[in-house]
């Protein structure tokens, strides 16, 4: 390394044009074990020749960083090739350094208004930081800092920092200050809601690019790489990571080539948009198995980051790729953003379209689907959280029979106490039953702890039709029924005979079996399902929570409790990873109630 370094520069130039006649650089990596310690050498055959400039703003490549990659196989270790490009002086983290933040912060104190958008959610608890969700635009007021900037938004000011926005058009006035001013007041005020459109044209299309170029960085920097290490990684890991990311870059580069040929050049408000989301509404349904794999990722991710030759692999990675200074599992954190902001964006563009525009239809029906598509993936992130309650209640339950309950179920829809009427001996139990998707199960209850429940059965939901029984006297058993209905299995015949105390009671238990055969299908048609992975994490999660034998602390956590900051953070945030905006509920008695019937036993 010392003497590639003590080269030429003519000497440097020759040698950066055999290395870059390829369009890839490919990372061989040979695990060798020496000395009792493992090390893993990186060999670098080829670096792509269209991107020279991208390792500096300055246009050439970091001095020493280059040298490092070409002799990082004499060099000895991923970890002395880690240390040789971050040591560099050089961050590919932000673009806000040199002259470009000079520039932006000449921009503030001449007084124009300075937006960024943001890229990634800011969750934090500090009263002098700023916290803001993907998509939200920020006013920059000092940009001086290199790493954290100083901004507003609605509810207040504070730091935030640099690499989570991307300077962007402010889209709140018209950016052509010399565009023509007409003198009927009418037509003025169209001219102005048309650059407004044009800007809100240009932003779709210029974060369309962005995202594009980012999956094709994970998708190149990151999954093809890993493919290559087959002895460090294998297929189901590498399914558990990236889930169906290049899935989503195909699907991406045709839905950005067909806005682009909707783009209109010349007058670029007269763009339709709104007929390529309609067209592609479909191909966005796969955003839904990414984000339902997504927390995966992040545990598998988060395992990984104990071994030190991934972490220097991941870090190689994304040096070689020349992405900003973020962590993998925030890389993989933008399509569950990505797809949570295209409602957004169309309002917005809805917002600054005439009815009388041909796009004002397409543009407003494209808004209605991905509200839809984005409410999908939030329930089923809602529903991927309540898995670890399921666990936790199944394993509250005494003397559990069959298999686990998230085998089959993902959710409980009802639950109350019901008469079982046995036949032939019309003999009454009291049984409190739990109806989750696709099964009922029944459990007594203890007659000294009325707390505690036993396991006592199930019924499988898929194979019974529920029957509305009238108030009389049943011609079977020969007694009088109220407030009944019957649970007939057509198969086999045989029937499960089901009483309430009150008749409201009965219409809600009948309701909720509505709403079960609905989930079912609801299920079906999108393909929501529950890995093994998860369901095995959620059933250690609560055999971990039922051998500490006590229940989790219900007072103020302790992140929430408030600490004296400085003024300026001393270092920058991770992207917050579960971002997903719930929408609020009408809080529910259903967990409420079984955790007051059978809590976590000693």
């Amino acid at each position: 390394h010392k003497q590639l370094s003590d080269k030429s520069q003519t000497e440097k130039s020759s040698c950066w044009e055999v290395k870059s006649r390829h369009n890839w650089a490919e990372i061989n990596a040979m695990t060798k074990t020496s000395m009792g310690m493992t090390c893993t050498k990186f060999q670098l055959l080829d670096i792509s020749a269209g991107a020279r400039g991208a390792w500096g703003w300055s246009g050439a490549m970091p001095g020493g960083a280059l040298d490092a990659a070409m002799c990082a196989e004499e060099a000895g270790s991923e970890e002395d090739l880690y240390e040789d490009l971050h040591g560099s002086g050089h961050h590919y983290s932000h673009p806000g350094g040199g002259g470009e933040q000079l520039a932006i912060n000449e921009l503030i104190s001449d007084g124009s208004v300075v937006c960024a958008e943001a890229l990634w959610d800011h969750v934090t608890m500090d009263d002098q930081e700023l916290g803001f969700k993907a998509g939200d635009v920020i006013e920059v007021m000092d940009a001086t800092n290199r790493e954290w900037w100083w901004g507003r938004v609605s509810d207040g000011e504070g730091w935030f920092p640099a690499s989570f926005v991307r300077l962007r058009v402010n889209q709140d006035e018209p950016v052509d200050d010399e565009a023509p001013r007409l003198g009927a007041g009418g037509a003025e005020a169209q001219s102005s809601k048309d650059q407004m459109r044009t800007n809100v044209i240009n932003e779709i299309l210029s974060t369309e690019r962005d995202y594009i170029k980012h999956l094709r960085d994970i998708c190149e920097g990151y999954l093809r790489q890993c493919r290559k290490r087959v002895d460090m990684f294998s297929e189901e890991q590498l399914r558990t990571i990236f889930g169906n990311i290049e899935d989503i870059y195909r699907c991406q580069k045709a839905f950005v080539k067909a806005l682009e040929q909707k783009f209109n050049r010349e007058r670029p408000h007269l763009s339709e948009l709104g007929a390529c989301f309609l067209e592609h509404q479909a191909d966005f349904q796969i955003y839904s198995e990414y984000c339902n794999n997504h927390p995966n990722a992040c545990v598998e991710l988060s395992r990984l980051a104990k071994l030190s030759k991934y972490v220097y692999f991941f870090e190689a990675c994304r040096l070689l790729q020349k992405m900003i200074d973020i962590s993998l599992d925030g890389f993989l954190l933008t399509p569950v953003q990505k797809i949570c902001k295209y409602p957004l964006q169309l309002a917005e563009l809805l917002k600054y379209t005439h009815p009388q525009h041909r796009d004002f239809k397409d543009v407003e029906a494209a808004l209605h689907a991905m509200k839809n598509v984005a409410q999908l993936i939030n329930e089923r992130k809602r529903r991927l959280e309540n898995i670890d309650k399921i666990a936790q209640w199944q394993s509250s339950i005494e003397d559990w029979e069959g298999e686990d309950l998230l085998v089959r179920s993902s959710e409980l829809i009802y639950s109350g106490e019901l008469t079982r009427v046995i036949q032939p001996q019309a003999k009454s139990q009291q049984r409190m039953f739990f109806l989750f998707d696709h099964q009922l199960i029944y459990c007594k209850k203890d007659l000294l702890r009325r707390d505690v429940l036993y396991y006592k059965g199930r019924l499988d939901m898929d194979s019974l039709e529920v029957v509305d029984l009238e108030d009389g006297k049943d011609r079977d058993l020969h007694v009088s029924l109220k407030n009944a209905f019957r649970l007939h299995c057509g198969t086999t015949g045989d029937g499960h005979l089901l009483c309430t105390r009150k008749p409201e009671q009965k219409q809600r238990w009948l309701k909720a079996f509505a709403r079960e055969r609905e989930q079912v299908w609801l299920d079906q048609e999108t393909g929501f399902i529950i890995t093994e992975l998860q369901r095995k994490q959620a059933m250690l999660n609560a055999s971990k929570e039922q051998a500490t034998g006590k229940p989790k602390a219900v007072g103020r956590p302790c992140y929430l409790t408030r600490q004296k900051h400085p003024a300026l953070p001393s270092s920058r945030p991770q992207p917050q990873v579960l971002v997903l905006a719930e929408p609020r509920r009408k809080p529910s008695t259903f967990w409420h109630s079984i955790s007051r019937l059978a809590p976590f036993r000693k």
